[in-house]
């Protein structure tokens, strides 16, 4: 009943019951603060920020802006046991309280006593039933579904099957993405029964992004047909832009193999893969030309 209360809560700050998913190397605290200030949920990817220091500045700005106790935003954070920087990540969590704390690569655990502390929610980020399961073992609010058609770490299993099965043995709250572009694929989610859609294509060649032009172009030219699935970048599997592959040099044969997960060194260090070979979901053909968040808000309402 409190996460339900919590949800309600949120739900009535929103023009729309929709998250701008946090994207590596993507997302900034301009595009977070604009969605939550367009009437969706921000949500800020704690990996953008090169240092700790850093973070705390782009903790402290968002925070600042979003400062009147209606804006609701979430924070992202990797709790995978190799990652590094995982304590420091996670007294700032306590320092900011972020109404939605969504765990990745990694379990929910870590994080729960520190969330729950101040009344917030933690969600995990899982790409099966199984995960799912695991999480909710583990002290999970709610859970991010990433189903297959997710740009970054992309899911296997299709949106309504999955949602399907997951509600056979959880009713909590559930955030949805893979694929969602539009306000009628918003309308759609919440009819299955989600609470919250998860659109990250969408927003990825905004304004308020930190991509670089031909990244931006590359989502402009770019269709669904033209994504390739790896697990050769990160190690998880993911959806990469094809002619961002190409440009690497990365062969047929490369592409087949399975890194390691490892994120114990720095995430921004030049040479790491996932700094030359760009992602997308399967929603980028619906991305064609330059908007801000504002702008992509305002044509979701409307469809919505």
């Amino acid at each position: 009943m409190q996460s339900a209360a919590k949800i309600a809560e949120i739900k009535s700050n929103l023009k729309l019951p929709a998250i701008c998913a946090p994207m590596f190397l993507v997302t900034t605290p301009e595009m977070v603060i604009a969605a939550s200030q367009s009437g969706i949920m921000g949500c800020y990817p704690a990996t953008n920020a090169r240092t700790a220091d850093d973070l705390r500045a782009h903790l402290t700005q968002i925070s600042n802006a979003l400062d009147d106790h209606t804006s609701q935003w979430a924070m992202n954070m990797i709790t995978h046991t190799s990652y590094g920087r995982f304590e420091e990540e996670l007294a700032m969590v306590q320092d900011f309280k972020p109404s939605i704390v969504i765990t990745a690569l990694g379990g929910p655990h870590r994080v729960t006593e520190a969330v729950h502390s101040y009344g917030g929610l933690v969600f995990a980020d899982v790409n099966s039933p199984k995960y799912a399961r695991k999480a909710l073992e583990k002290g999970a609010d709610g859970l991010v579904l990433v189903c297959s058609g997710a740009g970054g770490h992309t899911g296997e299993y299709a949106m309504i099957p999955f949602i399907e099965e997951v509600r056979r043995f959880f009713d909590g709250p559930l955030i949805v993405g893979g694929g969602i572009g539009t306000g009628r694929s918003i309308r759609a989610v919440e009819t299955l029964g989600a609470d919250f859609a998860y659109l990250g294509t969408r927003f990825l060649a905004c304004e308020e992004s930190m991509i670089n032009d031909a990244y931006r172009q590359m989502v402009w030219d770019s269709t669904m047909e033209d994504l390739i699935q790896s697990r050769a970048i990160t190690g998880a599997l993911g959806n990469w832009m094809r002619a961002s592959v190409e440009a690497a040099g990365l062969s047929a044969e490369a592409l087949q193999s399975s890194a390691k997960i490892d994120f114990s060194a720095d995430m921004h260090e030049g040479g790491k893969a996932w700094k030359h070979v760009w992602s997308a979901g399967q929603g980028v053909g619906g991305v064609t030309s330059r908007e801000t968040v504002a702008d992509i808000v305002d044509q979701l309402r409307q469809d919505y």
